[in-house]
């Protein structure tokens, strides 16, 4: 038989259908794998417990042809979900140990759906940065090696100069599903974590339009930009996962009233007559030569299967990382005011309130965390609001208004790069220079400050036998087209699964 973690989420699906194997072996075998990989430290906790409990259930209702459609597949919650019973933490110190009483929409519409829980997975502080270096539970790690590595296994070769960063927020994600501990995960995606991470680990990840899953039950960063999504290992697999996680909800006062299409009906449909956008400002200067050569790639692919290619010009790209990050941490400061040491989570005694909010707060959030807070108040304090925060969103209009004039003028998509390159070093970044770091979201924070939906797929490895990715870009409310589109790339590239567990 096949490794059963091994499969893609389809082919899992399909198996189980078929009586291949249980839900409970398909846990098990994907409870095993989770043990022998904690040296990526993927996952902040584990729940193998519940999975067979939720296994179990599968296999009666699947023996009773009462299947949902996720029934019995084993799946990784990024730690930003609230989950009922189970720690959710945001992986910073200050909500310490707290289980919530509540479930999150989209969580509660996976187990609707059959689905098994294997565990909550790591994330950057809050969702906030690029490399899932800023998690309280310390670094994922990356399960690619660059070409002729020679890092042993285990926890203590884990950080050393070899090892790989996974991308951020949601590497914790990204890193399990490339490395086969769990089928697919959910993920967030507030300026490229969703995507960014998933080019990193040659797996498929799927930003889709603001409003289109529930954000209730999923802790806030900046809430005119936090979009739920799938990571998955295939393009298939998302478009199965996100028909589950999507829908309204009224508890959700941006959650969008309408129809979720079966999003995985549009894999295989014809792209012939479809007019791809190729916006010139994302010809950075300097562009990495391997990017630059991928990207020509993906619009040959495109070309052959039918589609046009269209130079655009999307001309406020230049302001959108900028504006990003000054609407970001301003959303970012309002949010985690609310985490003080009172209600819930850490709390550092003091000689009165405002020195007990000092230490709280000073002891519980990271660096990075605390640097966006000061950021952001400082964006949205007096004298200086219209000069930011307002200047920033009236060029987050015009990113939108350019979009959507493309829209107009007949495009279906727009085909860009997914990252300027392929994963780095773990500390290899940022840490002399946040600005840095912020530059890995040079080609993705658009889409969210337009509000847009945007998948990124695999689309070759680079000289030191690393991932990359390509990302398009859609129309609001039109994933069936990324999906169609995907899938001409991961046909003409071909999926790219780690096949070295090193790690184990």
């Amino acid at each position: 038989m096949t490794d059963l973690t091994r499969l893609t989420l389809t082919e899992a699906r399909d198996g189980l259908t078929a009586k291949s194997f249980s839900a409970t072996e398909l846990a098990q075998a994907h409870i095993a794998a989770v043990e022998q990989a904690r040296a990526l430290n993927a996952y902040v906790l584990e729940t193998p417990e519940q999975a067979l409990k939720q296994a179990a259930a599968s296999d009666a209702r699947l023996a009773k042809g009462e299947a949902g459609p996720l029934e019995g597949l084993p799946l990784g919650i990024k730690d930003l979900f609230a989950t009922e019973g189970v720690r959710t933490t945001a992986c910073s110190k200050i909500l310490g140990d707290f289980v919530p009483p509540y479930e999150s929409t989209v969580s509660s519409q996976l187990w609707r759906d059959g689905a098994v829980m294997l565990g909550k997975l790591n994330n950057d502080e809050f969702a906030m940065g690029s490399s899932n270096e800023t998690s309280a539970f310390g670094n994922v790690v990356n399960p690619w090696r660059r070409k002729g590595s020679n890092v042993g296994a285990g926890a203590a070769n884990a950080i050393e100069g070899n090892h790989l960063v996974p991308g951020g927020s949601s590497g914790g994600s990204a890193s399990a599903v490339a490395a086969h501990l769990c089928l697919a995960a959910t993920a967030t995606d507030t300026g490229g974590s969703i995507r960014q991470p998933a080019a990193f680990t040659g797996t498929v990840g799927i930003k889709p339009t603001y409003g289109r899953c529930s954000r209730w039950g999923i802790v806030a960063f900046a809430s005119s930009l936090d979009q739920a999504g799938p990571i998955g290992k295939s393009v298939r697999d998302c478009a199965v996962m996100l028909r589950s996680m999507a829908g309204h909800d009224p508890k959700d006062t941006t959650s969008v009233d309408r129809a979720v299409p079966d999003y995985e009906k549009a894999i295989g449909r014809s792209v012939k007559g479809m007019k791809i956008g190729i916006p010139k400002e994302y010809r950075l200067d300097g562009l990495n030569p391997e990017i630059d050569a991928l990207w020509q790639r993906g619009i040959d692919w495109l070309r052959a299967a039918g589609a046009e290619i269209v130079e655009i010009s999307l001309p406020h790209t230049k302001y959108a990382l900028p504006a990003y990050y000054i609407v970001a941490p301003a959303e970012a400061s309002s949010n985690l005011a609310r985490y003080d040491g009172v209600r819930y989570g850490l709390r550092e005694q003091g000689r009165d309130i405002v020195e007990m909010y000092e230490k709280t707060r000073a002891a519980g959030f990271g660096a990075e965390v605390k640097r966006r807070i000061m950021i952001g108040t400082y964006v949205l304090s007096a004298g200086y609001y219209d000069a930011y925060y307002l200047r920033a969103q009236k060029v987050r209009t015009l990113i939108k208004r350019d979009f959507d004039d493309a829209y107009a003028a007949g495009i279906d998509a727009v085909l860009t790069p997914a990252t300027p390159s392929a994963a780095f070093g773990i500390g290899e970044k940022g840490s002399a220079d946040p600005v840095e770091m912020y530059l890995n979201d040079i080609f993705t924070v658009t889409v969210n400050m337009a509000g847009l939906p945007g998948i990124a797929v695999p689309a070759g490895l680079d000289s030191q036998g690393l991932p990359l990715g390509l990302q398009l870009i859609g129309r609001p409310f039109d994933e069936e087209t990324l999906f169609a589109l995907g899938e001409v790339i991961e046909q003409a590239a071909g999926r790219f699964p780690v096949t070295e567990r090193w790690w184990a």
